[in-house]
């Protein structure tokens, strides 16, 4: 049994159909992606799972515990950071913390030891007596962070932690999750509209659009929903238009041509298909000198483009 389980759950405002019948699992100890463009169901979804909102139909079991049916007892597991500020602008860091931190029932010696392992584990420690107003908004989005953790989650659900802050503040985001993940072994919601983060962080993704689940595995199944070709690109020198038919003739190779303006040869190949060796072998025999050589994908920008029609800004 999977540590999450979304179970055909729906979802309707009125006439609006903002989730239909999704499923889908999480295991524990994952770093799992939820994806989709603006609208697509993710807000909702996320609010049902933490019992902010109540499914039409279906359910979600976190560790086999329904939050439809006891959303108090699921509430417990959750660690949520919202897309917005939630904050108290004219108090200062601590103040801030020993809010939250009693919102989760932390008191006295604990409360504390609490606070300063969240302090911790943002990078936040040197500020702690400052009035948030005076905050950047990486530094801000951090103490959001660290007001989401201060009762040890089990789960812990991050919508958009890193939008419109500077990269400095992003990568100790991106640090810190990574480090929640392995060391207190934190299973992670994340979703963002930054793909690269997601290629860099996340085990298995799900992408919702409309409603509906239409892709869902870890990252390499989904990039073979669109394509299971990858292309090498060779850049070499002394160009000889016979290796170009030496290659085509090599069993998984797709396809194989010769850029001019870039001096590049490009060979398409069919992943887990064809052999590296014998492709090195031809290129040595064809006498070209091989300046550099690359592996290109199939990334998740084009794999979500593909199956949504639209970026993932859109």
């Amino acid at each position: 049994m999977s540590y999450i389980e979304i179970k055909n759950l729906t979802k309707r405002f009125n006439d609006n159909l903002a989730l239909d019948n999704v499923s889908f699992n999480i295991e524990k100890g994952q770093i799992f992606g939820l994806l989709g463009p603006n609208g697509a169901g993710k807000s909702t979804l996320i609010n049902i799972m933490c019992g902010l909102l109540k499914g039409s139909n279906g359910d979600i079991l976190i560790d086999s515990n329904s939050v439809q049916k006891n959303s108090l007892k699921t509430k417990e597991y959750i660690g949520f950071v919202p897309q917005e500020i939630v904050l108290h602008q004219k108090l200062s860091l601590l103040d801030n913390l020993k809010y939250w931190g009693e919102m989760y029932g932390l008191k006295g010696k604990l409360l504390k030891e609490r606070m300063e392992e969240a302090l911790e584990l943002t990078g936040l420690k040197e500020r702690k007596k400052d009035k948030v107003k005076t905050f950047s908004g990486g530094m801000k989005r951090r103490l959001n962070i660290a007001c989401a953790i201060m009762h040890h989650p089990k789960i812990l659900i991050m919508d958009e932690p890193t939008v419109g802050i500077d990269p400095q503040s992003r990568n100790h985001i991106l640090e810190f999750t990574k480090k929640m993940n392995k060391e207190y072994g934190t299973t992670i919601i994340y979703t963002s509209h930054y793909m690269e983060e997601v290629e860099q962080i996340c085990n298995d993704i799900a992408i919702i659009d409309m409603g509906n689940v239409i892709a869902n595995g870890t990252k390499k199944e989904i990039k073979r929903l669109v394509s299971n070709e990858n292309n090498i690109e060779v850049v070499i020198e002394d160009f000889n238009e016979s290796v170009v038919l030496i290659l085509k003739e090599i069993k998984g190779i797709k396809d194989c041509f010769y850029d001019e303006k870039n001096k590049t040869l490009n060979v398409v190949v069919i992943e887990d298909g064809y052999s590296m060796e014998d492709i090195m072998k031809e290129l040595m025999n064809s006498k070209v000198k091989i300046k550099s050589i690359s592996i290109i994908e199939p990334n998740l920008e084009s794999v979500f483009l593909s199956l949504t029609g639209k970026k993932l800004r859109d």
